[in-house]
C-alpha cells in the first residue's frame, strides 16, 4: 500500500518542478481557455506582444483547427502595434488549442505537454478549444519579428499542427 504522505509529497514535488520549469503554468486546463482572462495583475509583456484590449480589435482572423493536424491559415502577416482577435475554430472531434510564442517557447511547452499531458496552464496567449467550439485570443502584437502559433496538445505539435506569424515593423 502506498503511503498517502509520500504520494502528497511526490505530487507537490512534480507541481513545484513544473512551476520552476515553466512559470505561470499552474492553473488547470479546462473550459476557461479562450475566454477573457480576469486578472488584477497588469498584462505581461512577452517577446511576441502583450494581451490586447478587446475594444481595440480592428480585425478578427479565424484559424480552423482540424483532426488532420492542420491549422488554416498556417501563416499570418500582421503589422506591429495591431491588436487582433484570433478566433480558433475546432472543426475536429478531439480537443485542440492555439498557443502563440517564439519557436523556442513553443518547442519547450510541447515537450512539457508530452511529459505532463494534463498540465495546468491558462494564459491570455492561449485558447484551449473543445470539439465543435471556438475560442478567442485578443493580442496586441507590439513587437516586430517572426513568431509561431501551434496546438501543443501532446503529439499535435509533432504532427505539424503549427503556423507562423510575421509581425512587420510599424511604418514610421
Amino acid at each position: 500500500m502506498t503511503n498517502p504522505n509520500r504520494r502528497t509529497a511526490q505530487t507537490g514535488l512534480v507541481a513545484g518542478l513544473i512551476t520552476l520549469t515553466w512559470p505561470g503554468l499552474v492553473l488547470a486546463h479546462g473550459d476557461s481557455h479562450g475566454q477573457p482572462k480576469a486578472s488584477s495583475l497588469p498584462p505581461e509583456q512577452k517577446p511576441w506582444g502583450i494581451a490586447g484590449d478587446p475594444r481595440k480589435v480592428r480585425r478578427t482572423i479565424t484559424i480552423r483547427m482540424s483532426d488532420d493536424m492542420k491549422l488554416t491559415p498556417s501563416h499570418l502577416d500582421i503589422r506591429q502595434g495591431e491588436t487582433l482577435r484570433l478566433r480558433a475554430v475546432n472543426a475536429g472531434a478531439v480537443m485542440h488549442e492555439i498557443v502563440i510564442g517564439t519557436e523556442e517557447e513553443l518547442q519547450a511547452h510541447a515537450e512539457l505537454m508530452k511529459r505532463f499531458p494534463g498540465m495546468a496552464h491558462d494564459e491570455p496567449y492561449m485558447a484551449h478549444v473543445p470539439p465543435g467550439k471556438t475560442g478567442d485570443i485578443v493580442w496586441n502584437f507590439n513587437r516586430a519579428g517572426e513568431f509561431g502559433f501551434a496546438c501543443l496538445i501532446a503529439g499535435h505539435f509533432e504532427a505539424g499542427m503549427r503556423g507562423t506569424l510575421r509581425v512587420k515593423p510599424a511604418q514610421g
